[in-house]
């Protein structure tokens, strides 16, 4: 384990992103950070969850590599009322609302069409994670 903390700053550089961009992603609970004052500080191994790879420690060393394994799926569901997307979207939000800081970040986008009765739903995160969603998804789609 790594005691290695970077700042907003120091991570919007590495990233080639704009401070506020690595901010709004700390705001919005996609990277996890620790609020030390007025300042946040992000871990070297929330980091490297965040974009997948292995991060440079600041000496020009690297951190030891964990294996990363993450699933994408895309569900399209057709003829679907909008009471059911309702509550797919609702247990959904549910599933990502919950998760602590030293959890991998669950990722689910929705589309729903209302014309056609269509939902499109895509989930990015871990094999276990993704799993267990879809199951819950298909106790919804089922009843």
């Amino acid at each position: 384990m790594s005691d290695r903390f970077y700042s907003v700053e120091q991570v919007a550089e590495h990233l080639g992103l704009h401070v506020r961009t690595v901010r709004n992603y700390v705001r919005d609970g996609r990277l996890p950070a620790v609020r030390i004052g007025k300042q946040y500080r992000i871990a070297h191994e929330d980091l490297e969850t965040f974009t997948g790879r292995t991060v440079p420690a600041p000496d020009g060393g690297t951190a030891v590599r964990q294996r990363h394994t993450e699933v994408s799926s895309i569900v399209e569901i057709e003829d679907i009322d909008s009471r059911t997307v309702d509550r797919l979207i609702s247990l959904l939000m549910t599933a990502t609302a919950g998760r602590g800081p030293g959890e991998r970040p669950l990722r689910i986008e929705t589309v729903h069409d209302r014309d056609r009765a269509r939902l499109k739903v895509i989930v990015l995160g871990g094999v276990a994670d993704t799993a267990r969603l879809l199951d819950y998804m298909e106790g919804v789609l089922a009843s």
